[in-house]
């Protein structure tokens, strides 16, 4: 695809509709509180429930949809890992390094913020132009005295009651059980519960589309009462917001060569300059399965991988694991909670961390702007962090991305080096001998 056609594909997408909304509603609310009208003023404060209103249409869709996907994709792990001991070998190489993202993505973003902590003023300015409701909701996990308060809330007496308080841990941890639980049950019986839950899911998604079709004007209405009350000031602190998520990516697919040299017994150069061409398709579609392709004939032609290896361990990558995931996700959490001042204790942090490794596997193959809010809400609501923020999130979410594909493809193409663990001869081309 030519840059040109890249560019247009880019003006007519929902991503830049988005930004174009938040940019106008910073402005329009910007120049509202410069006019003084009493009626520019209750016009505003109007159009800005609605923004609230497509949020909590987003929200309510979160349990059901995050429940589904944690069912089905369990189910679909144990399918995969029944397929032979390469697949569960695969599998533990995506568990292990999906533990050890988890662990940096909450060192990483506690430490860039600590380093460089929001402005004080821009942040209560940015706050300032969300709406009440939205601003005042906190979780239970920001709350707790300690661990035994943590643990009540892994097994709550009344799964439907949590669910209702934004329990949501304690609905990610009944859904992992429960999706333990369908794997050992008879062939045909498992079939139809994971194909239900999928359907579930499926629909969820559907309702997230018809939501985010609104997204341009939903993220208007409530940029609007941030240009309103904070002016456009808030530039800014959406452009640290930017940058500190997309360092703590950056230092994740740093840290993933270090770990593809020393667990692939590979050198960095030669790793390096083995994935570039992956690396570019993914930098320039934004989709992993879109650079499958460029992954595979990179494994087999530049990495010493067989095909075969390359053949299942890639597309099974590509399936369920996502290592920049729980990193840029915990990045946008951590943001959140010191936007808000919220303090996170050991138990909201273990919270947090789990329920990122979680969703990081339930959130593959869904579209950027779904897996946003299917991904990053439940870990905000495990970690007792306010969401009204998240669309306005959501609308600069393009850059950091591009970075989450790129990790992607660098990840998925170590942990198949990796799996195979040295150089191997290339397999004989069966059409040699005719």
């Amino acid at each position: 695809m030519t840059s040109s056609r890249r560019l247009s594909v880019f003006l007519s997408s929902l991503s830049f509709r988005v930004v174009v909304g938040l940019v106008a509603g910073l402005v329009v609310g910007a120049l509202a509180q410069g006019s003084g009208s009493p009626v520019a003023l209750g016009a505003v404060g109007v159009v800005e429930q609605l923004g609230q209103v497509w949020l909590n249409a987003l929200r309510i869709t979160v349990i059901p949809l995050v429940f589904g996907l944690l069912v089905t994709g369990i189910v679909s792990i144990a399918d995969a890992a029944a397929t032979g001991r390469l697949a569960v070998r695969a599998l533990v190489v995506f568990g292990v390094m999906l533990t050890g993202a988890v662990i940096y993505g909450i060192l990483a973003g506690l430490g860039l913020l600590a380093l460089w902590p929001i402005d004080p003023e821009s942040g209560r300015a940015l706050l300032a132009g969300i709406p009440v409701e939205a601003a005042a909701e906190v979780g239970a996990a920001a709350k707790t005295d300690g661990f035994k308060a943590f643990l009540d809330s892994l097994a709550p007496a009344n799964l439907i009651q949590a669910a209702a308080s934004d329990g949501v841990l304690a609905v990610v941890v009944f859904a992992i059980v429960f999706g333990f639980a369908a794997t050992r049950l008879r062939a045909e019986l498992r079939r139809s519960l994971s194909t239900f839950f999928e359907a579930v899911a499926e629909a969820m998604v559907v309702i997230v589309h018809w939501v985010l079709l609104a997204a341009p004007i939903g993220v208007f209405a409530l940029a609007l009462g941030v240009g309103l009350r904070a002016g456009l000031g808030v530039a800014g602190t959406l452009g640290h917001y930017i940058a500190i998520v997309c360092l703590s990516q950056i230092g994740l697919i740093l840290l993933t060569y270090a770990v593809a040299v020393v667990f692939g017994r590979i050198s960095l150069g030669r790793f390096a300059q083995a994935i570039a061409p992956a690396q570019v398709v993914a930098f320039s579609t934004q989709s992993s399965l879109a650079s499958l392709p460029a992954m595979v004939d990179r494994a087999r032609t530049a990495l010493g991988i067989k095909a075969s290896t390359a053949g299942l361990v890639l597309p099974l990558a590509v399936a369920v694991f996502r290592l920049t995931s729980p990193v840029a996700n915990l990045a946008v959490c951590l943001y959140v909670a010191q936007l808000n001042g919220v303090e996170l204790g050991l138990p909201a942090l273990i919270a947090g961390g789990l329920t990122a490794f979680a969703v990081s596997i339930a959130s593959v193959g869904l579209p950027g702007q779904v897996s946003f809010f299917a991904a990053v809400g439940p870990i905000c609501l495990a970690m007792g962090c306010p969401l009204g923020v998240l669309p306005l999130l959501l609308a600069v979410e393009v850059v950091p991305d591009i970075l989450r594909t790129v990790g992607n493809v660098t990840a998925d193409l170590a942990a198949t080096r990796i799996v195979q663990g040295r150089d191997e001869a290339p397999e004989p081309d069966p059409g040699a001998a005719i």
